[in-house]
């Protein structure tokens, strides 16, 4: 069972970037599916954005579609999420989950993934 860990969380001003890392523990990384939530205090677990396992196609939230871009180096077992524009809303711990599977698409949905990290926290202050 693959384990992934979340980092490159922190403090962040409006405007500016983060990058996230979620990288697994385990032999092999290839064959999971990977996405992105976040929570923020009082709130569900809402999805971020998504890849797929070979990298060839990525799914996002409408709230930080075009801000940013999630990817993958399955040779180094990571998953990035690259977040640009941040906002004072994007403040939540973020979460990376992993599914292996076959299937050629990526997973959108918290229950749909069965192995979490233990989430990062990201904060963007006004």
């Amino acid at each position: 069972q693959v384990q992934p860990a979340e980092s490159g969380g922190g403090l962040v001003q409006a405007g500016g970037s983060l990058r996230l890392s979620c990288t697994a523990s385990g032999p092999t990384f290839s064959r999971y599916s990977t996405g992105w939530f976040r929570q923020a205090p009082g709130k569900e677990r809402e999805f971020v954005a998504a890849i797929n396992w070979s990298g060839s196609s990525t799914y996002y939230a409408d709230s930080v579609k075009g801000r940013s871009t999630i990817s993958r180096d399955n040779a180094k077992k990571t998953v990035y999420l690259q977040m640009n524009s941040l906002k004072p809303e994007d403040t939540a711990v973020y979460y990376c989950a992993v599914r292996e599977t076959n299937f050629y698409g990526a997973y959108v949905r918290v229950h749909e993934y069965d192995s979490w990290g233990q989430g990062t926290q990201v904060t963007v202050s006004s």
